[in-house]
């Protein structure tokens, strides 16, 4: 999936600017699908609007500069229905946790310890959101679908990371690792 798909799929929703597609994009309930920034979010708008996808109008704001607020078009509804038609990207999944975690062993023990605890609070902060997503508002079926699967998905990290982070604390060092001598 691209950003352009990605616009198309929040617009199908409700209408919303560049900036509110941004937001949900980074924080909010898509932001498990494709990473858009704004550098790509609003040439795919303007291209959308260009292909008669999207429409836009601008929205005069008291005391702010007017905002340009877009919607989908019923052919940005077809379009949005096809490209889901086509097959599938492969999962992109990165982290710079997992990076840490490789290189655990070159690093002193009390730093491991304190990053996996983190990295455990921030996954069960996670699962939490996912679970009062689902308390919080009506969902359709595929979205408490989707999010249970979430739910899933980190409940499997928090349970390895409870089961295994001594592992990982066990390989670092035992002491902290000594500065380089020019220094």
């Amino acid at each position: 999936m691209n950003v352009r798909t990605l616009c198309l799929s929040i617009l199908y929703e409700g209408e919303a600017t560049g900036y509110e597609i941004r937001r949900l994009s980074v924080e909010g309930e898509s932001s498990y699908f494709v990473e858009a920034s704004y550098g790509s979010i609003y040439p795919a708008l303007a291209k959308l609007e260009d292909d008669g996808l999207v429409s836009s109008r601008i929205e005069p704001q008291d005391g702010k500069p007017a905002r340009k607020v877009y919607s989908i078009t019923d052919a940005g509804r077809e379009e949005f229905v096809a490209a889901l038609h086509e097959p599938l990207a492969e999962e992109v999944f990165r982290s710079p946790f997992l990076l840490f975690a490789r290189f655990a062993h070159l690093l002193p023990c009390e730093l491991v310890r304190s990053r996996l605890e983190d990295q455990l609070n921030k996954t069960i902060e996670k699962k939490k959101r996912l679970i009062d997503l689902l308390e919080e508002r009506t969902t359709s079926a595929s979205d408490a679908w989707v999010i249970s699967y979430g739910r899933a998905i980190m409940a499997v990290a928090e349970q390895h990371m409870r089961t295994h982070m001594h592992e990982l604390i066990t390989l670092a060092r035992s002491e902290p690792a000594k500065k380089d001598a020019a220094e």
